[in-house]
Protein backbone atom coordinates (compact mmCIF):
# COMPACT_ATOMS: atom_id res chain seq x y z
CA UNK A 1 0.00 0.00 0.00
CA UNK A 2 1.38 3.00 -1.32
CA UNK A 3 0.43 6.86 -0.89
CA UNK A 4 0.81 9.89 0.94
CA UNK A 5 -2.09 9.46 2.97
CA UNK A 6 -0.49 6.91 5.06
CA UNK A 7 1.19 9.62 6.76
CA UNK A 8 -0.85 11.59 9.20
CA UNK A 9 -0.31 15.29 9.55
CA UNK A 10 2.84 15.71 11.98
CA UNK A 11 4.26 18.73 13.31
CA UNK A 12 8.15 19.68 11.14
CA UNK A 13 8.77 23.07 9.99
CA UNK A 14 10.37 21.33 6.69
CA UNK A 15 10.20 18.16 4.93
CA UNK A 16 12.49 17.05 2.16
CA UNK A 17 10.99 15.73 -1.04
CA UNK A 18 12.21 12.32 -2.12
CA UNK A 19 14.04 12.26 -5.28
CA UNK A 20 11.86 11.49 -8.18
CA UNK A 21 8.84 11.53 -5.80
CA UNK A 22 5.48 13.54 -8.30
CA UNK A 23 5.88 17.21 -5.87
CA UNK A 24 1.87 17.15 -5.69
CA UNK A 25 2.09 13.65 -3.54
CA UNK A 26 5.15 14.54 -1.61
CA UNK A 27 3.84 17.28 0.78
CA UNK A 28 0.53 18.48 2.12
CA UNK A 29 0.73 21.45 4.10
CA UNK A 30 -2.17 22.32 6.21
CA UNK A 31 -1.81 25.08 9.03
CA UNK A 32 1.88 24.70 9.37
CA UNK A 33 1.91 20.87 9.51
CA UNK A 34 2.90 18.93 6.70
CA UNK A 35 3.38 15.05 5.81
CA UNK A 36 6.71 13.64 4.94
CA UNK A 37 6.79 11.73 1.67
CA UNK A 38 5.91 8.14 1.47
CA UNK A 39 8.46 7.02 -1.24
CA UNK A 40 10.39 4.88 1.45
CA UNK A 41 7.34 3.44 2.61
CA UNK A 42 7.60 -0.27 1.50
CA UNK A 43 4.69 -1.79 2.45
CA UNK A 44 2.64 -1.93 5.65
CA UNK A 45 -0.56 -4.06 6.80
CA UNK A 46 -2.46 -5.25 10.23
CA UNK A 47 -2.64 -9.04 11.23
CA UNK A 48 -4.72 -10.63 13.58
CA UNK A 49 -5.60 -14.11 13.85
CA UNK A 50 -2.59 -14.99 10.87
CA UNK A 51 -4.55 -13.11 8.59
CA UNK A 52 -4.03 -9.73 6.65
CA UNK A 53 -6.55 -6.80 7.80
CA UNK A 54 -6.93 -3.65 5.45
CA UNK A 55 -6.65 -0.49 7.17
CA UNK A 56 -7.51 3.04 6.33
CA UNK A 57 -3.45 4.32 7.72
CA UNK A 58 -0.60 3.34 9.94
CA UNK A 59 -2.70 4.80 13.32
CA UNK A 60 -5.74 3.32 12.05
CA UNK A 61 -4.35 -0.25 11.64
CA UNK A 62 -2.50 0.22 15.03
CA UNK A 63 -5.71 0.95 16.89
CA UNK A 64 -7.58 -1.98 15.32
CA UNK A 65 -4.78 -4.40 16.26
CA UNK A 66 -4.61 -2.71 19.73
CA UNK A 67 -8.91 -3.07 20.23
CA UNK A 68 -8.44 -7.16 19.08
CA UNK A 69 -5.35 -7.58 21.85
CA UNK A 70 -7.43 -5.47 24.60
CA UNK A 71 -10.58 -7.99 23.98
CA UNK A 72 -8.50 -11.28 23.59
CA UNK A 73 -7.08 -12.73 26.57
CA UNK A 74 -3.77 -13.80 24.16
CA UNK A 75 -4.32 -11.95 21.38
CA UNK A 76 -1.40 -11.75 18.83
CA UNK A 77 -2.14 -9.15 16.43
CA UNK A 78 0.37 -6.59 14.97
CA UNK A 79 1.36 -4.15 12.71
CA UNK A 80 4.14 -4.33 10.04
CA UNK A 81 5.27 -1.31 8.93
CA UNK A 82 8.15 -1.74 5.93
CA UNK A 83 11.00 1.18 5.32
CA UNK A 84 13.31 1.41 2.77
CA UNK A 85 16.05 4.42 3.46
CA UNK A 86 13.24 6.59 5.02
CA UNK A 87 14.17 10.31 5.77
CA UNK A 88 14.48 11.56 9.14
CA UNK A 89 11.08 12.88 9.14
CA UNK A 90 9.05 9.74 8.57
CA UNK A 91 11.35 7.67 11.11
CA UNK A 92 10.44 10.82 13.48
CA UNK A 93 6.77 10.05 12.81
CA UNK A 94 6.51 6.72 13.38
CA UNK A 95 8.60 7.00 16.85
CA UNK A 96 5.69 9.36 17.66
CA UNK A 97 3.08 6.78 16.73
CA UNK A 98 4.86 3.54 18.09
CA UNK A 99 6.66 5.35 21.15
CA UNK A 100 10.57 4.64 19.95
CA UNK A 101 12.97 5.39 21.72
CA UNK A 102 15.10 8.47 20.55
CA UNK A 103 17.99 6.79 20.65
CA UNK A 104 17.00 3.51 18.38
CA UNK A 105 15.52 6.09 15.97
CA UNK A 106 18.52 8.51 15.62
CA UNK A 107 20.59 4.92 14.90
CA UNK A 108 17.72 3.71 12.08
CA UNK A 109 18.00 7.28 10.03
CA UNK A 110 21.78 7.45 10.43
CA UNK A 111 22.56 3.39 9.58
CA UNK A 112 26.21 1.88 9.29
CA UNK A 113 25.65 0.45 12.83
CA UNK A 114 27.07 -2.70 14.29
CA UNK A 115 24.99 -5.64 14.38
CA UNK A 116 23.11 -5.49 17.95
CA UNK A 117 20.03 -6.29 19.56
CA UNK A 118 19.00 -3.55 22.41
CA UNK A 119 15.83 -3.43 24.97
CA UNK A 120 14.38 0.13 25.21
CA UNK A 121 11.37 -0.75 27.50
CA UNK A 122 8.94 -3.10 26.51
CA UNK A 123 10.61 -3.31 22.79
CA UNK A 124 13.61 -4.42 21.21
CA UNK A 125 15.69 -2.63 18.26
CA UNK A 126 17.58 -5.35 16.26
CA UNK A 127 20.26 -4.47 14.06
CA UNK A 128 20.73 -7.13 11.42
CA UNK A 129 23.81 -6.44 8.97
CA UNK A 130 22.76 -8.15 5.23
CA UNK A 131 25.59 -9.60 2.88
CA UNK A 132 25.87 -10.67 -0.70
CA UNK A 133 27.92 -12.14 -3.30
CA UNK A 134 28.68 -10.24 -6.42
CA UNK A 135 28.89 -11.91 -9.53
CA UNK A 136 31.85 -11.48 -11.61
CA UNK A 137 33.62 -13.37 -15.11
CA UNK A 138 37.18 -12.73 -13.88
CA UNK A 139 38.16 -12.38 -10.63
CA UNK A 140 40.84 -9.66 -10.51
CA UNK A 141 42.75 -7.38 -7.94
CA UNK A 142 39.71 -4.49 -8.00
CA UNK A 143 36.62 -6.77 -8.24
CA UNK A 144 33.84 -6.30 -5.66
CA UNK A 145 33.12 -9.83 -4.09
CA UNK A 146 31.05 -9.07 -1.03
CA UNK A 147 28.52 -6.19 -0.83
CA UNK A 148 26.73 -5.53 2.55
CA UNK A 149 23.65 -3.30 4.34
CA UNK A 150 21.39 -2.98 7.18
CA UNK A 151 18.57 -4.05 8.01
CA UNK A 152 17.11 -2.31 11.75
CA UNK A 153 13.75 -3.80 13.18
CA UNK A 154 11.93 -2.05 16.13
CA UNK A 155 10.24 -4.88 17.52
CA UNK A 156 7.14 -4.42 20.44
CA UNK A 157 4.02 -6.34 21.67
CA UNK A 158 1.76 -5.58 18.87
CA UNK A 159 4.51 -3.83 16.27
CA UNK A 160 7.28 -4.49 13.86
CA UNK A 161 8.99 -1.76 12.23
CA UNK A 162 11.72 -3.02 9.78
CA UNK A 163 13.79 0.12 8.31
CA UNK A 164 16.21 -1.55 5.59
CA UNK A 165 19.27 0.03 3.83
CA UNK A 166 20.61 -0.61 0.87
CA UNK A 167 19.37 -2.78 -1.65
CA UNK A 168 19.97 -6.38 -0.44
CA UNK A 169 18.09 -8.75 0.90
CA UNK A 170 14.69 -7.24 0.30
CA UNK A 171 11.76 -8.53 2.70
CA UNK A 172 8.86 -8.76 0.55
CA UNK A 173 10.17 -13.08 -0.13
CA UNK A 174 9.72 -12.69 3.81
CA UNK A 175 6.49 -11.29 3.92
CA UNK A 176 4.77 -13.45 1.12
CA UNK A 177 5.62 -16.44 3.11
CA UNK A 178 4.54 -15.63 6.11
CA UNK A 179 1.37 -14.25 4.60
CA UNK A 180 1.09 -17.80 2.84
CA UNK A 181 1.18 -19.67 6.26
CA UNK A 182 -0.92 -17.78 9.16
CA UNK A 183 0.49 -20.35 12.07
CA UNK A 184 3.71 -18.50 11.30
CA UNK A 185 1.71 -15.29 11.43
CA UNK A 186 0.22 -16.07 14.64
CA UNK A 187 3.11 -15.86 16.26
CA UNK A 188 3.05 -12.48 16.62
CA UNK A 189 5.72 -9.85 16.12
CA UNK A 190 8.72 -12.27 17.63
CA UNK A 191 7.21 -14.52 14.77
CA UNK A 192 8.63 -11.54 12.25
CA UNK A 193 11.78 -11.17 14.02
CA UNK A 194 12.34 -14.92 13.49
CA UNK A 195 11.55 -15.15 9.61
CA UNK A 196 13.97 -12.03 9.16
CA UNK A 197 16.68 -13.18 11.27
CA UNK A 198 15.96 -16.75 9.13
CA UNK A 199 15.86 -14.77 6.20
CA UNK A 200 19.42 -12.56 6.57
CA UNK A 201 21.66 -15.70 8.34
CA UNK A 202 20.50 -18.20 5.62
CA UNK A 203 22.11 -15.40 3.46
CA UNK A 204 25.26 -15.64 5.64
CA UNK A 205 25.34 -19.07 4.59
CA UNK A 206 24.75 -18.83 0.94
CA UNK A 207 27.57 -16.15 0.77
CA UNK A 208 30.06 -18.52 2.46
CA UNK A 209 29.71 -20.82 0.61
CA UNK A 210 30.10 -18.89 -2.88
CA UNK A 211 33.39 -17.50 -0.93
CA UNK A 212 34.96 -21.12 0.09
CA UNK A 213 34.27 -22.12 -3.48
CA UNK A 214 36.01 -18.66 -4.94
CA UNK A 215 38.89 -19.63 -2.08
CA UNK A 216 39.45 -22.76 -3.55
CA UNK A 217 39.87 -21.56 -6.88
CA UNK A 218 42.60 -18.98 -5.94
CA UNK A 219 44.17 -21.86 -3.94
CA UNK A 220 44.47 -23.99 -6.76
CA UNK A 221 46.08 -21.48 -8.86
CA UNK A 222 48.81 -20.40 -6.29
CA UNK A 223 50.11 -24.50 -6.53
CA UNK A 224 49.29 -24.60 -10.17
CA UNK A 225 52.83 -25.35 -12.06
CA UNK A 226 52.60 -22.14 -13.27
CA UNK A 227 55.31 -19.22 -12.96
CA UNK A 228 52.18 -16.41 -12.66
CA UNK A 229 50.89 -15.61 -8.89
CA UNK A 230 48.92 -12.96 -8.46
CA UNK A 231 49.09 -11.36 -5.18
CA UNK A 232 47.10 -8.68 -5.51
CA UNK A 233 43.83 -10.81 -6.31
CA UNK A 234 44.52 -13.54 -3.15
CA UNK A 235 44.94 -9.67 -1.21
CA UNK A 236 41.62 -8.35 -2.60
CA UNK A 237 39.74 -11.96 -1.70
CA UNK A 238 41.32 -11.43 1.53
CA UNK A 239 39.95 -7.96 2.09
CA UNK A 240 36.33 -9.29 1.07
CA UNK A 241 36.67 -12.05 3.71
CA UNK A 242 37.50 -9.61 6.16
CA UNK A 243 34.29 -7.85 5.54
CA UNK A 244 32.21 -10.90 5.79
CA UNK A 245 33.38 -11.07 9.45
CA UNK A 246 32.58 -7.94 10.71
CA UNK A 247 28.98 -8.28 9.31
CA UNK A 248 28.78 -11.94 10.58
CA UNK A 249 30.60 -12.37 13.70
CA UNK A 250 29.82 -9.35 15.97
CA UNK A 251 26.31 -11.10 15.32
CA UNK A 252 26.64 -13.91 17.49
CA UNK A 253 26.41 -12.94 20.57
CA UNK A 254 23.78 -10.71 20.76
CA UNK A 255 21.60 -13.39 18.63
CA UNK A 256 22.55 -15.88 21.38
CA UNK A 257 21.41 -13.47 24.30
CA UNK A 258 18.36 -13.07 22.43
CA UNK A 259 17.33 -16.27 22.64
CA UNK A 260 17.47 -15.96 26.33
CA UNK A 261 15.34 -13.20 26.86
CA UNK A 262 11.82 -12.56 29.05
CA UNK A 263 10.40 -10.83 25.94
CA UNK A 264 10.76 -13.49 23.89
CA UNK A 265 7.68 -15.97 23.77
CA UNK A 266 8.80 -19.83 25.36
CA UNK A 267 7.89 -21.40 22.20
CA UNK A 268 9.41 -19.60 20.12
CA UNK A 269 13.26 -19.90 22.35
CA UNK A 270 13.88 -22.85 20.43
CA UNK A 271 13.46 -21.20 17.20
CA UNK A 272 15.75 -18.60 18.02
CA UNK A 273 18.43 -20.91 18.84
CA UNK A 274 17.84 -23.01 15.87
CA UNK A 275 19.37 -19.34 14.22
CA UNK A 276 22.28 -19.28 16.60
CA UNK A 277 23.37 -22.67 15.51
CA UNK A 278 22.99 -21.62 11.78
CA UNK A 279 24.87 -17.96 12.45
CA UNK A 280 27.39 -20.41 14.55
CA UNK A 281 28.17 -22.35 11.75
CA UNK A 282 28.50 -19.51 9.20
CA UNK A 283 30.87 -17.55 11.93
CA UNK A 284 33.16 -21.09 11.99
CA UNK A 285 33.18 -21.00 8.27
CA UNK A 286 34.36 -17.50 8.14
CA UNK A 287 36.58 -17.93 10.41
CA UNK A 288 38.03 -20.84 8.92
CA UNK A 289 37.77 -19.58 6.16
CA UNK A 290 40.02 -16.32 6.94
CA UNK A 291 42.62 -18.56 8.31
CA UNK A 292 43.14 -20.61 5.09
CA UNK A 293 42.96 -17.15 3.10
CA UNK A 294 45.93 -15.98 5.10
CA UNK A 295 47.53 -19.27 4.70
CA UNK A 296 47.37 -18.94 0.85
CA UNK A 297 48.54 -15.72 1.06
CA UNK A 298 51.33 -16.32 2.92
CA UNK A 299 51.78 -19.61 0.47
CA UNK A 300 51.80 -17.33 -2.84
CA UNK A 301 54.73 -15.14 -1.43
CA UNK A 302 56.73 -18.05 -0.66
CA UNK A 303 56.08 -19.55 -3.75
CA UNK A 304 56.95 -15.97 -5.75
CA UNK A 305 60.13 -15.81 -3.73
CA UNK A 306 60.65 -19.17 -4.94
CA UNK A 307 60.18 -18.49 -8.71
CA UNK A 308 62.35 -15.28 -8.54
CA UNK A 309 65.16 -17.63 -6.29
CA UNK A 310 64.77 -19.91 -9.58
CA UNK A 311 65.14 -17.31 -12.09
CA UNK A 312 68.09 -16.15 -10.38
CA UNK A 313 69.93 -19.65 -10.10
CA UNK A 314 68.96 -20.02 -13.91
CA UNK A 315 70.50 -16.32 -14.71
CA UNK A 316 73.63 -16.80 -12.17
CA UNK A 317 74.18 -20.39 -13.77
CA UNK A 318 74.41 -18.81 -17.39
CA UNK A 319 76.57 -15.96 -16.13
CA UNK A 320 78.90 -18.24 -14.67
CA UNK A 321 78.70 -20.47 -18.31
CA UNK A 322 79.58 -17.17 -20.07
CA UNK A 323 82.28 -15.76 -17.84
CA UNK A 324 84.60 -19.13 -18.92
CA UNK A 325 85.22 -17.42 -22.80
CA UNK A 326 85.19 -13.67 -21.48
CA UNK A 327 87.62 -14.50 -19.40
CA UNK A 328 89.94 -16.58 -21.58
CA UNK A 329 89.22 -13.92 -24.83
CA UNK A 330 89.91 -10.98 -22.32
CA UNK A 331 93.41 -12.56 -21.76
CA UNK A 332 94.43 -13.20 -25.12
CA UNK A 333 93.17 -9.57 -26.51
CA UNK A 334 95.40 -7.98 -24.01
CA UNK A 335 97.94 -8.27 -26.97
CA UNK A 336 101.50 -9.23 -25.54
CA UNK A 337 104.57 -10.17 -27.54
CA UNK A 338 105.30 -13.56 -25.43
CA UNK A 339 102.15 -15.40 -25.04
CA UNK A 340 101.29 -19.30 -25.05
CA UNK A 341 100.51 -20.62 -28.67
CA UNK A 342 100.44 -16.97 -30.62
CA UNK A 343 102.66 -18.48 -33.19
CA UNK A 344 101.31 -21.46 -33.14
CA UNK A 345 99.14 -22.81 -36.29
CA UNK A 346 96.60 -24.68 -33.87
CA UNK A 347 96.75 -21.73 -30.96
CA UNK A 348 93.27 -20.92 -32.38
CA UNK A 349 91.09 -23.76 -32.13
CA UNK A 350 93.11 -25.02 -29.30
CA UNK A 351 91.78 -21.81 -27.36
CA UNK A 352 88.26 -22.31 -28.69
CA UNK A 353 87.91 -26.01 -27.62
CA UNK A 354 88.99 -25.20 -24.38
CA UNK A 355 86.22 -22.47 -24.46
CA UNK A 356 82.99 -25.05 -25.40
CA UNK A 357 85.02 -28.14 -23.30
CA UNK A 358 84.68 -25.36 -20.05
CA UNK A 359 81.31 -24.36 -21.05
CA UNK A 360 80.06 -27.77 -21.59
CA UNK A 361 81.05 -29.15 -18.34
CA UNK A 362 79.68 -26.27 -16.53
CA UNK A 363 76.56 -26.13 -18.13
CA UNK A 364 76.12 -30.41 -17.28
CA UNK A 365 76.74 -29.97 -13.66
CA UNK A 366 74.34 -27.12 -13.29
CA UNK A 367 71.77 -28.93 -14.93
CA UNK A 368 72.77 -32.51 -12.32
CA UNK A 369 71.93 -29.64 -9.48
CA UNK A 370 69.09 -28.20 -10.93
CA UNK A 371 70.00 -25.03 -11.34
CA UNK A 372 69.16 -25.05 -15.10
Amino acid sequence: MRSSLLFPRIKHARVVRAPHAPAASARVRTAGRCVPPSDSLVEYAAYIDGKKIEALGIPDALEIVRRHNAAEENGNAFVWVGLHEPDAPEVEWLAEVFALHPLAVEDAVKAHQRPKVERYGDSLFVVLKTVAYLDHDVLTATSEIIDTGEIMMFVGPDFVVTVRHGGLCPLSVVRERLEDDPRLLDRGPTGVLHAIADHVVDKYLTVADLMQAELEDVEAMVFADVSARDIGRIYNLKREMIEMKRSVTPLQSPMSSLAQRRMIPSEMREYFRDVVDHLARVCEQVESSNELCNSILQAALARSNALANEDMRKISAWVAIMAVPTMIAGIYGMNFTHMPELDSVFGYPLVIGVMVIACSLLYRGFRRNGWM
